[in-house]
């Protein structure tokens, strides 16, 4: 494996969503990652469709879930609940220097997995757990998933078009943001703890709760709240704190005004062929746009409608104006920019055949990533793994062998 992390080894035991996340970012870094399944049934995601990676015989090799969170790793199959393959898990960590679980709080360490067992076999080991509400409080035991912290984080009051307009209401976001950011803390955490063993030659324990996140990333909104002591509130499209930004009709469609700063209003303006807004006391600054927001969206409505999208997209572009069109999935794969910067890429897999993968948006000049192992078959890494680690698979009743 290449990358900046090609001399990492990791040990993977989560599943679902927001541990493996981290697990994938790492293993696009060019870490070892070692995914331990359960046998016969594996991650749960593997089940989560359709749409699924089918063989030759029908069988569902794997989902379209599982495939975009998995990329890069080896899986091995184990059963925790065994003595056995218990013994085979510390014996690897032995060897790893990152460990990320996202079980239960506790329920690990019923199995002799805990982080005090680990850090015995290996004392600089870095042990992540990421759990629904963290370690501690009064929901730590309690179980959670993206869609439900969605709604407690406070994220969907603040998603989704206004209670009093068409459609109006609270909305999850699209992607499972919380799992996808909670995986993102989670890798930037264990990448800090494994520079501070560096230079200091200690492990560390890692405690992520998704609630924390979710709460963390609430930023402008969160501040904005702190700040004036007024809710904040769900505005469709519209930002609450920077406009014009919003979706506009055109003629033949929508587009999405993007302007950041008053020189991009005055480019705007003289875009849509009103000059003068740039120096009306009641758009000319920021603030003023967003406290007179109705009558300058009437006048932008009024005259984004009577061009096509191209047309606007090409005035906008060369003014320096951000926009856009809404593109679709397939639209976003089409688009030559997207194209350009490698992000879809085909993987050969001995079962399940070409597979296109969405890669990472990280590039390294000095320590270039490669993408050249496709998500896992479950237990498909076990027999090289054991060998590797000088182990032998375990039967029941019979200790681990070196």
């Amino acid at each position: 494996m290449a990358g900046p992390l090609s001399h990492v080894r990791v040990l993977d035991l989560s599943r679902i969503m927001a541990g493996p996340w981290a697990t994938q970012i790492l293993a696009d870094l060019g870490a070892d990652v070692i995914k331990v399944e359960r046998p016969d049934v594996g991650d749960d995601t593997r089940s989560w469709g359709p749409p699924f990676v089918e063989g030759e015989d029908g069988e569902n090799l794997a989902s379209g879930y599982f495939l975009s969170v998995n990329r890069g790793k080896r899986s091995i199959a184990l059963d925790m609940s065994r003595e056995e393959d218990q013994a085979v898990i510390r014996d690897l960590a032995r060897s790893s220097d990152i460990v990320v679980e996202n079980f239960k709080v506790g329920a690990l360490a019923r199995y002799g997995l805990g982080y005090d067992d680990l850090r015995k076999v290996n004392p600089g080991l870095i042990y992540a757990s990421v759990t629904g509400f963290g370690q501690t409080g009064p929901r730590r035991d309690q179980s959670a998933y993206d869609f439900m912290v969605q709604a407690m984080g406070g994220l969907m009051s603040v998603t989704g078009e206004r209670d009093d307009r068409p459609g109006g209401g609270p909305q999850k976001v699209g992607v499972p943001i919380v799992d996808l950011m909670t995986g993102m803390y989670t890798a930037v955490a264990v990448l800090a703890a494994l520079n501070h063993r560096e230079k200091t030659g200690e492990g560390e324990y890692i405690d992520i709760g998704m609630l924390d996140v979710q709460t963390a990333f609430l930023a402008n909104q969160a501040q904005n709240f702190l700040l004036s002591g007024r809710e904040p509130r769900r505005s469709g499209n519209s930002h609450p704190n920077i406009q014009p930004q919003d979706v506009f009709a055109v003629r033949d469609g929508h587009i999405v005004l993007a302007v950041g700063n008053d020189g991009q209003f005055r480019a705007f303006s003289q875009a849509i062929g009103h000059p003068q807004l740039a120096d009306d006391v009641r758009f000319s600054r920021n603030a003023e746009r967003v406290r007179n927001l109705p009558e300058l969206s009437a006048i932008i409505r009024e005259a984004l409608i009577q061009e096509d999208l191209a047309v606007w997209v090409a005035r906008l572009d060369a003014l320096g104006v951000p926009c856009g069109p809404i593109n679709t999935i397939s639209s976003v794969f089409a688009d030559p920019q997207v194209q350009d910067r490698g992000l879809l890429q085909t993987l050969d897999h001995p079962c399940m055949g070409p597979i296109k993968l969405v890669t990472s948006p990280m590039r390294f000049h000095q320590a270039p990533l490669v993408f050249d192992r496709p998500p896992p078959l479950l237990g498909e890494h076990t027999e090289e793994i054991l060998d590797e680690f000088g182990l032998r698979a375990p039967p029941f009743g019979a200790g681990v062998q070196p």
